[in-house]
């Protein structure tokens, strides 16, 4: 059993962009918006997020071009905190799959 997993389906809500760390590892994020209706003790409830997502390695390259805004899609992967520019924690979903729904 994995401890930390995270499968998610939704729109990718912003294009994606490419980036570099000082290491020299290649990053791709986008945001991806996810919006359903779940049942929760017997009642339908609306479940709305948007997180953000962040693929790592010589695939992200490639991702970048293929995902477009609007697409959905399907990221598998692990959740992690990082800090926003103001220090504000953030969710993050770390991809280690994703695949192309539509």
């Amino acid at each position: 059993m994995k401890e930390n997993c995270l499968v998610l389906i939704g729109l990718v809500y912003k294009k994606p962009k490419l980036s570099t760390s000082p290491a020299g590892l290649h990053h791709c994020q986008f945001l991806i918006e996810h919006r359903s209706i779940q049942v929760e003790d017997g009642l339908n409830r609306q479940a709305f997020v948007r997180m953000q997502v962040v693929a790592t390695g010589e695939w992200s390259q490639s991702l970048a071009s293929e995902l477009t805004e609007g697409m959905q899609i399907q990221v598998s992967g692990f959740i992690n905190r990082h800090e926003s520019r103001n220090g504000n924690p953030l969710l993050v979903l770390h991809a280690q799959q994703i695949e192309m729904i539509n």
